[in-house]
């Protein structure tokens, strides 16, 4: 049979991140494509002890609220508001399942077909993906090494029909790891005032910053009602526990939980419970410093690393916090065969094509590499491996 698929899933591609996954899933294999947490970063003690004790009672085993676990949403509320300075009156919070649901459900309440979503390019795959299958056009606006071209995003503005949306991934960007300037956010934010059109920050890594000062979120000066903010648990508790939330004006977030009522009707109510349990019982922040430390250890470990074993050619990202670097290779050296080149050698890195608003036109010579799950020793070695198929290729 001849399957007919969607307008707007025909042209969706799987996720280049998972396909090589799964070639890379031997132990054998350096993974520095994976966007995984450290395992040494789940509280596993505190959360043996949490489950057993809230199941104690079947309430975690039956159906919840779709806005999500009402004290949940509280603690979420108040930790947002007085450690980020996250939400004002006019202003509402949805649980969802991981952080990109709270981006899908952003895109598919306020865009048609057809609308334009500004991205910065290169982006989260995942999240571009997620707005192609609205059936929105993603368009990209190029990074600098302090947040979106402004002159260029001004320009989309301007010249791209039907903009409805500005995302950007706020904090240690995903692939490239950098922050946007306190200065561009203060202007990306006043640009979106003055167009009328709404911006959606996520921000899944902003608190694993492990050098430097905190950047105030765009989400802190909304005083107009038009940021969505969006983060998660997944890099602070578990990955696999999927609660995410969402930080909106509540007529979007009313309109959000309607969305999600068709898709999953509610995130899943024991990891709720849990992650209300760990904020308000465990030392949350101290956990949390814990972990950025792990990961500026690791950091400087690959940082340190690519200085002594890559080539004078190729350029990195040296990120304050995050998860990940960007690595852009000499023009002369093409990426696909590298990244094959590296896979067969026990390096698996993500190609910066995967990460391409266009990708029928992205030419950047950039892979993607994490330094949260490998070992120190693998760290090393395998960007000396990198380094030396670079040369190899020169």
């Amino acid at each position: 049979m001849n399957y007919d698929f969607s307008d707007n899933f025909k042209s969706l591609a799987p996720s280049a991140i998972r396909e090589i996954l799964k070639n890379a899933g031997d132990p054998s294999i350096i993974a520095f494509a994976a966007g995984n947490p450290n395992a040494a970063s789940f509280p596993l003690s505190d959360i043996r002890r949490l489950c057993a004790e809230i199941l104690e009672s079947p309430a975690a085993l039956q159906y919840g609220t779709t806005e999500g676990y009402g004290p949940l949403r509280a603690s979420v509320r108040e930790r947002q508001r007085v450690r980020f300075g996250i939400g004002r009156d006019f202003d509402d919070t949805l649980i969802t399942s991981g952080g990109q649901q709270g981006l899908e459900l952003a895109c598919r309440v306020l865009c048609n077909p057809g609308d334009t979503v500004l991205a910065e390019d290169p982006s989260f795959i995942g999240a571009l993906n997620a707005f192609r299958g609205i059936g929105a056009r993603v368009v990209g606006v190029p990074l600098e090494s302090d947040g979106m071209d402004l002159e260029i995003l001004k320009e989309k503005l301007d010249s791209e029909a039907r903009v409805k949306l500005i995302y950007l991934i706020s904090s240690f960007q995903n692939p490239s790891g950098i922050c946007t300037s306190l200065e561009k956010r203060r202007e990306i934010y006043r640009l979106a005032k003055e167009k009328g059109v709404i911006i959606l920050e996520d921000n899944p890594y902003g608190e694993l910053r492990f050098r430097g000062e905190d950047i105030p979120t765009v989400k802190s000066f909304d005083e107009d009602g038009i940021v969505i903010y969006s983060s998660s648990f997944s890099k602070l508790l578990s990955a696999g526990m999927r609660v995410g939330f969402v930080i909106a004006p509540a007529e979007i977030v009313s309109k959000m939980t309607v969305a999600k009522q068709t898709e999953d009707v509610h995130t899943n109510l024991l990891f709720q419970m849990l992650c209300h349990r760990f904020l308000t019982e465990c030392d949350f922040d101290a956990h949390v410093k814990g972990i950025s430390e792990l990961y500026g250890k690791k950091c400087g470990i690959m940082l340190d690393a690519m200085q002594q074993h890559f080539p004078g050619g190729v350029t990195y990202t040296r990120p304050d916090g995050g998860l990940f670097v960007w690595c852009t290779l000499p023009k002369e050296i093409e990426l696909l065969p590298f990244v094959r080149a590296a896979l067969s050698r026990g390096v698996a890195v993500v190609p910066g094509t995967a990460f391409a608003t266009d990708t029928s036109r992205y030419t950047e010579h950039s892979f993607r590499v994490t330094y949260a799950t490998p070992t120190d020793e693998q760290l090393v070695r395998g960007v000396e491996i990198l380094g030396e198929i670079v040369r190899e290729s020169l």
